[in-house]
């Protein structure tokens, strides 16, 4: 029985391998568990988890509209992919306030934690397309300088609230017209050891926010959808920090469900052809695809099949892939949007929170 998009959306909201992020291109908050982790609120059958780390709610009311849209993305290593399932809306129903200047909001009556919704909730005025950045405070020596700036663009350079706020460490906010996910732990900076903490957290990165852009060139969102959020199933390649894992073959076969319910027609078209030349012995027809998405099916399906093979001992299928792959996959930075320097993990263009 093919599972309904809720029913998917819940039984990955346990997986504590699986993460979620709610962004911009530049601007993401991201959950992540831990097996360590405390549950402050367990609620999969209304799409929401929190725990002391972090949170996330998907609005089930708005659940019809979404556009489900799964796919995968080429990474520079050439024995890892990427892959997840975004979660888009028309364009012209996914904007955001799309604030400049730091804005006081207000409590924020809609926290995950009842315990946060006196808080004072401010948007950072990053101006994204889809989401609003938000920061949540009740201390008061915080709330005093963001009221006090308030109207400006935290990035002025004599603006002292971005200081204030990195020094502070506030929760984070990320907001979309599909959900939202909160963020409790340190930003990532000098108190961190200058990387971001293990689990639930957020990146800022101004060099990338001045492109507008909804998302990142690898994510292949169709013309006139935005991505409201994203799941981001649990890799067959990469550990919960980007480590290299041995083959997953439960994990990859999970996703390809995913991928034939939910993928685009022309990557999933290549890849069903790559397979079948796999399977006859024979891929001496295949050539190069005219477009960019189906030569990313071309290139990863090998990558696939060469570690399913390598896992199953199947030495012939493995010297036919590695054989393709030396011919279709040689080039495979080239590949990779130059605005992400680290592909394979969702939200890590760089370590600023």
């Amino acid at each position: 029985m093919t599972q309904t998009l809720l029913q998917t959306l819940q039984h990955h909201l346990i997986d504590i391998d699986a993460g979620w992020s709610i962004g911009s291109f530049g601007a993401i908050g991201e959950f992540h568990q831990r097996l360590s982790d405390t549950l402050i609120i367990d609620e999969p059958g209304e799409l929401v988890r929190v725990t002391e780390k972090g949170g996330l709610r998907l609005n089930l009311d708005r659940l019809s509209e979404v556009a489900a849209i799964a796919f995968e993305t080429l990474s520079p290593r050439s024995e890892r992919w990427g892959q997840g399932l975004a979660l888009c809306l028309p364009a012209e129903e996914a904007k955001g306030a799309q604030r400049s200047v730091l804005t006081e909001l207000g409590p924020d009556t809609d926290a995950l934690r009842p315990d946060a919704r006196t808080d004072i909730l401010f948007d950072m005025g990053l101006n994204q397309p889809q989401i609003d950045f938000c920061i949540r405070t009740s201390d008061q020596s915080l709330l005093e300088i963001l009221r006090a700036e308030s109207g400006r663009s935290l990035f002025e350079p004599d603006n002292p609230a971005m200081g204030a706020i990195l020094k502070a460490h506030p929760a984070r906010v990320v907001v979309s017209p599909l959900g939202r996910v909160e963020v409790y732990q340190k930003i990532g900076g000098p108190d961190t050891g200058g990387v971001s903490p293990d689990g639930p957290h957020t990146h800022v990165l101004p060099k990338l926010l001045r492109n507008g852009r909804t998302h990142s060139a690898n994510t292949p969102i169709p013309e006139g959808f935005v991505p409201c959020a994203c799941l981001h199933p649990a890799s067959p390649v990469m550990g919960n920090k980007g480590e290299d894992i041995p083959f997953d073959n439960t994990r990859f076969e999970a996703f390809q469900v995913l991928l034939k319910a939910y993928g685009l027609d022309d990557y999933v078209g290549v890849k069903s052809e790559v397979l079948q030349a796999l399977e006859v012995g024979d891929a001496g027809n295949l050539t190069e695809p005219e477009s960019r998405l189906k030569r990313v099916a071309l290139r990863n399906t090998l990558r696939q099949q060469l570690r399913v093979a390598n896992a199953n001992q199947d030495f012939d299928r493995a010297g036919l892939c590695a054989q393709l792959l030396n011919r279709f996959d040689r080039n495979a930075l080239s590949m990779a949007d130059d605005d992400d320097t680290e592909p394979d993990r969702p939200g890590h263009e760089g370590e600023r929170a």
